[in-house]
This record gives C-alpha cells, structure tokens and sequence, in this order.
C-alpha cells in the first residue's frame, strides 16, 4: 500500500507542463539523447525523494538564503531558456528534423540539468513534500513509499521520452516544432515570473 501510494503521489505532482517535462518532450520528440536526459531527471528524483525522507528536507525549509537563490537563479535560467525557445519559433525552417544539427551532448545534459536543480519547486515537491509525506508512514513504511515514489518518477520520464516519438510524423513538419517552441516559450516565461513574485 504504501509502495502504491508513492508511486500515485509522484505522478500525481509530476504529470503536468513545466520546463523540466517540455525539456524531456522536446529531446524525445527529436530523439537526441533521450536515454541520458530520462535518467538524469529520474535519478535526480530518485536522490531528492531519498534525501527528504532522511531528513533534508526539514533543513532545506529551514534556510531562507538557500531557497532566495535557488528561486533567482531558477528564474534566470528559465527567462534565458525561453528566449531560445522563441528564437527557434521565430525560425521555423530551421525546426525539422533533416535541417536541424544534432546538439552537444555535453550542452544538452548542463541543460537538463539546470531544469532539474535550478528549479526550487523540485526541492520542495520532492525533498520536502515527499519527504515529509513518507515520513508520516512509519520507519518501515516511509522506505517503502519513497521506493514507490522514485518508481513514479523513473515510469513518467521513460515513458514521455519515449513514447514522444509516436508523435513523430506530427513533428515532422516544421510549423509543429514552431508551435511547440513558441509553447515553451511561454510556459517557461510564466514560471520564471511566477517563481520572481514573492
């Protein structure tokens, strides 16, 4: 039961639009790296979820300067990775796939990354929202919720990365890869506003 309830709780939180998730559906939609980026986001969930249940979380709430920089340094990232995303709007020739250059790996993963950790939500649905949820089950049973939890976490961002490419012949015209961008665009402008007020 208490496997179950993690696993439901984490796809409850995780199955919505973000930055992270966009990221996730763009490279699955391009099939550039998928692999590394579904595992990042997982295991990244897998070590917050972890850590909150062993008591990260209720330090983390504790340090105002800590989250104050987080959230500037989140919005920052996401006013700059929502310019990009309506520069590749504004160009949609260079949107298909056979005109498109594949990226760098080691600029998609900093990517990735930078959704995953400059993102203060992350930490407090994860480590302090989770954490706190798994800890109110018992010292047997928390363990067992976080292990459902991770199991949510790792199930949602292999099967957005993957089953994106379904959507492939939608995107192999470029005006689809413009609405999507121009979409980014937008969802990653509002949440770095949002994240700015106070």
């Amino acid at each position: 039961m208490n496997l179950l309830a993690g696993f439901a709780t984490t796809l409850s939180m995780i199955v919505a639009i973000g930055a992270q998730n966009a990221f996730v559906l763009r490279q699955g939609l391009r099939r550039e790296f998928v692999l590394p980026v579904v595992l990042i986001c997982a295991l990244s969930d897998a070590l917050l979820i972890t850590s909150g249940i062993a008591g990260l979380g209720a330090l983390l709430t504790g340090n105002a300067t800590a989250l104050t920089i987080t959230k500037y340094a989140g919005a920052l990232f996401l006013f700059g990775y929502a310019v990009v995303a309506a520069r590749r709007a504004l160009r949609p020739s260079a949107l298909t796939a056979a005109d498109h250059a594949p990226a760098a790996l080691r600029s998609v993963l900093l990517t990735c990354l930078g959704f995953t950790y400059l993102n203060p939500h992350v930490y407090l649905d994860t480590v302090v929202l989770l954490g706190s949820l798994a800890n109110q089950r018992g010292t047997d049973g928390r363990w067992l919720y976080g292990i459902g939890a991770v199991a949510g976490s790792f199930f949602w961002f292999f099967s957005l990365g993957y089953f994106a490419r379904k959507l492939g012949p939608v995107f192999s015209r470029a005006r689809a890869w413009q609405f999507l961008d121009g979409a980014i665009a937008v969802v990653m402008t509002a949440l770095g506003t949002w994240m700015l007020l106070p």
